[in-house]
């Protein structure tokens, strides 16, 4: 029952009862019975000005309270003239002003934090109460290679990305550094927030691949120039001497023969330190149109005559019509034969090496059926000078990364699931 109603049944009453004593006690006396009777409708009148007084605030707050239940914090009351209401009204506008303020500068933070979100140059993966994947801005879902509609509501440890695995692998205020590849390297760095009284993760990616490729450069760079800049200045009057020593007719053979040997082991190692510095001296790329299927054609057709004796084929699954590139023809020549060389050495006696030309992505796959890569050596593959052979220098990944790194193209090299070893460049 409403307080209203109680109030009326309550006023009704009591004015019955008033009614029927009055009857009884002043019956005899008329004077009297009459003056009951107008004390009575006095009561009644006033009882009602007292209503309408304490039901009016009880009216205006219930309103108030369905404009807050409704959200709208725009409904105001104007000033009645009664102290007490107007007490009530002055607290509740002052109240929704300021609930207005609050609403309008949450909008504002809002806005502002979704817009920073959306632009950041990081990735950021929101996480929801159940550590399921709930947003990701643009910058995550380009490091990731893959659609949204992919991934939201599963949980990170869940999907088919290693980077995502890390991530759900990661701890609330860890930081940690993660290269899926060997080439590619982030900073992956885990917190939290608050939401409705829950914690709710965020993970946010950085993308450290350039800095710390630019950063090796820097100190191998150094290094190589200050070794090949001590080995000429030693070699070159050291084979000066040599050489007028061998055009002396007074040594015996032996001396003639240990001094030509170390003449060429000299000549060695000046060929060593430069292949050294070709990677430092590397120019930037010459970009123009090239046919890269024709550039692949002429690559296989020379590395053909060099597979040492081995039984290799080379199969061609090209496109119908020509694939243009943007690259310097002569790095990337350069940088094809480094990868089919890897692919030769990795087949004992015979083997298959397909190049394939995909247009959709744009990407070329070099695929051999060699040795597969060990896993305790995956992500070493393009660390600068790193090699597996017993006399390798570790020159041609090294030098096959920069000419790709420096036109743009991003690559990968992994032993797929098939078994089959596979170099892939996207163009993209």
């Amino acid at each position: 029952m409403k307080l209203r109603t109680k109030y009326i049944l309550f006023v009704v009453i009591i004015h019955l009862i008033a009614l029927v004593l009055s009857f009884y006690i002043f019956s005899s006396n008329p004077v009297l019975f009459i003056a009951s009777e107008i004390v009575l409708l006095l009561s009644l009148g006033l009882s009602w000005n007292l209503y309408q007084q304490l039901i009016a605030p009880l009216k205006t707050l219930l309103q108030g309270a369905d404009a807050i239940k409704e959200r709208d914090f725009n409904v105001k009351f104007v000033q009645t003239g009664k102290y007490e209401l107007d007490e009530l009204i002055t607290v509740y506008n002052d109240m929704m002003d300021q609930l207005r303020t609050e609403r309008t500068k949450q909008e504002e933070q809002h806005f502002f934090l979704e817009k920073l979100i959306h632009t950041s140059p990081t990735g950021i993966v929101i996480l929801d109460f159940d550590q399921h994947i709930h947003q990701l801005n643009p910058k995550a879902l380009q490091m990731l290679g893959m659609q949204e509609k992919e991934l939201i509501g599963k949980a990170a440890l869940d999907t088919k990305s290693p980077l995502l695995q890390e991530v759900g692998r990661l701890k609330s205020g860890e930081t940690k550094l993660f290269s899926p590849n060997g080439i590619e390297t982030y900073k992956l760095q885990r917190s939290h927030f608050v939401d409705r009284g829950f914690a709710r993760s965020f993970v946010m990616i950085e993308e450290l691949t350039a800095e710390i490729l630019a950063a090796e450069k820097k100190a191998y760079g150094k290094v190589i120039r200050m070794m090949a800049h001590e080995v000429n200045n030693t070699i070159g009057p050291v084979n000066s001497i040599i050489q007028s020593t061998l055009q002396t007719s007074s040594n015996s053979q032996a001396i003639n023969h240990a001094l030509q040997v170390a003449l060429e082991r000299n000549n060695n190692l000046n060929l060593f330190m430069r292949n050294f510095a070709d990677v430092v001296r590397l120019p930037a790329p010459n970009k123009k149109p090239v046919d890269l299927q024709e550039l692949v054609r002429s690559t296989a057709g020379l590395m053909e005559w060099k597979t040492e004796g081995k039984q290799l084929h080379f199969e061609l699954d090209f496109l119908s019509k020509p694939f243009t590139i943007f690259a310097d023809p002569l790095q990337m020549e350069q940088a094809l034969i480094n990868i089919v060389k890897n692919a030769a050495e990795s087949i004992p006696d015979q083997g298959t090496i397909r190049f394939v030309v995909r247009k959709n992505p744009m990407q070329l796959v070099i695929e051999d059926d060699g040795r597969p890569i060990p896993a305790e050596i995956a992500d070493q593959l393009f660390s600068p000078f790193f090699s597996t052979k017993k006399d390798g220098q570790g020159i041609g990944l090294t030098l096959t990364r920069e000419i790709l790194v420096n036109h743009g193209f991003d690559f990968s090299l992994i032993t797929r699931e098939d078994g089959l070893t596979a170099f892939t460049i996207n163009f993209n």
